[in-house]
């Protein structure tokens, strides 16, 4: 169709080029083809403005746990789709936890051509709870059917929610569902595993002991320790 791709001069403008052979002349995608489609694979991942920038490239490693985590995560990348498990990325804020994973999500789309989807853990019930006004246009399956069915999950900080019943149901649901039907899916806390030495609660506080057990089988836990960038590398940055 004209103009779908335009200003590329190799298929002017249509998505195919013609190929001459020994056998004569064929139509063959051109390559803008693929780049678009990978273009509107981004678009429709929900990556917020924010980690747009996020590339494993550009992930600052200021200790060894940080090393770790971009090695294993670039491992990750280049042996997909021979991956079992996804991720879940435990540390304190501002250790990079959502750059790697929006990382490996935007690897993963570009390089391998995955259908991938971002969601902040709140925004997600933010949104699922708004289909319960009366006149809304959207349905909680609307909103749940993707999150359930996409290739590569992205739930950024879970916990973060006050656990009540609702929101243990809604968790469990996904987990649960992409767990059966063997999906990816990639997770970021900021709560640990285990009670430091301050106390505080733990991930199997906030999500319940069933839940954890299940992310233990479907995800590699892996603990991004350090110091929160945010207020040391940024705030320089700040400073006349």
């Amino acid at each position: 169709m004209p103009d779908d791709f335009p200003g590329c001069s190799a298929c002017g403008g249509t998505g195919f080029k013609i190929v001459e052979s020994d056998r004569g002349s064929k139509a063959a995608p051109c390559a803008c083809l693929r780049e678009n489609r990978v273009e509107q694979n981004l678009l429709g991942a929900r990556i917020p403005k924010r980690y747009l920038h996020c590339t494993l490239a550009n992930y600052d490693r200021m200790n060894l746990s940080q090393e770790r985590a971009r090695g294993i995560a670039e491992q990750y990348v280049k042996e997909y789709p021979r991956n079992e498990n996804g991720f879940l990325f435990l540390g304190p804020c501002g250790v990079g936890k959502t750059h790697l994973a929006v990382a490996i999500l935007q690897a993963l789309i570009q390089q391998k051509g995955v259908i991938g989807l971002f969601y902040d853990y709140r925004d997600l019930l933010k949104e699922i709870q708004s289909t319960f006004r009366t006149g809304s246009q959207l349905t909680e399956m609307g909103i749940l059917a993707p999150v359930f069915g996409v290739e590569l999950l992205v739930l950024d900080d879970i916990g973060a929610r006050q656990p009540s019943a609702w929101v243990s149901e809604v968790l469990s649901h996904i987990i649960h569902n992409r767990y059966n039907e063997k999906r990816i899916t990639i997770i970021t806390s900021n709560y640990p595993d285990s009670a430091g030495e301050q106390g505080g609660p733990t991930l199997e506080d906030r999500v319940g002991k069933r839940l954890r057990s299940r992310l233990y089988e479907m995800c590699k836990v892996i603990r991004v320790d350090g110091d929160d960038y945010r207020k040391t590398s940024r705030q320089a940055e700040y400073r006349f």
